[in-house]
């Protein structure tokens, strides 16, 4: 359905968004300091520069709230956002190979700031969604308590649950007790 590089990129970009405390069933914000950077830079494979400062956190921070623009949108709007972004990142695409992944798209140079980046790569892979009419794998959390967003990836089309808050895992235990509860009564 979409290329590997794509695929890793929508992902990042829910991880990125799931760190908001809105977004989160603890309430708290994943994305409060130097070292939740470093952790989620590495956790997400990324490369480049990374300044590792207050400042590009704060940037970062600003860049989620971007890139949770992609979803709740119509796919149109999607266009405009993303045509937003690569503008203002003066994008040009070129193909490139590194780090054990074979050729796929960079539109910034690995020395951009990584909150150019970030946004950047998002919208690369959102430009991805809506050039297939895929807009509708990209979701929000079907939990009723739940603010997540999700990129159902499944050939199927069947993902329903985030995976930040636990919510497929509660979602079988109720339906489960339900069951039960029916039984039993």
């Amino acid at each position: 359905m979409f290329a590997p590089d794509t695929r890793m990129a929508l992902q990042t970009a829910a991880a990125l968004v799931n760190t908001a405390p809105d977004r989160r069933r603890d309430g708290a914000d994943a994305l409060v300091s130097v070292a939740d950077l470093d952790a989620f830079y590495d956790a997400n494979g990324f490369g480049g520069r990374h300044d590792g400062d207050a400042a590009e956190l704060a940037a970062v921070r600003d860049a989620r709230d971007t890139v949770h623009r992609f979803w709740g949108v119509d796919r149109d709007t999607a266009a405009g956002l993303v045509n937003a972004v690569l503008h203002e990142a003066d994008a040009r695409p070129w193909l490139v190979r590194h780090d054990g992944w074979d050729w796929h798209l960079h539109a910034t140079p690995l020395d951009a700031p990584l909150p150019v980046r970030v946004l950047t790569e998002a919208a690369m892979a959102v430009v991805d969604v809506i050039r297939s009419d895929e807009y509708d794998r990209m979701r929000t959390c079907e939990a009723p308590d739940c603010r997540a967003v999700l990129v159902d990836l499944s050939r199927n089309r069947s993902r329903r649950f985030c995976d930040v808050n636990n919510c497929a895992n509660r979602a079988h235990v109720q339906a489960y007790r339900e069951r039960q509860a029916h039984r039993e009564g």
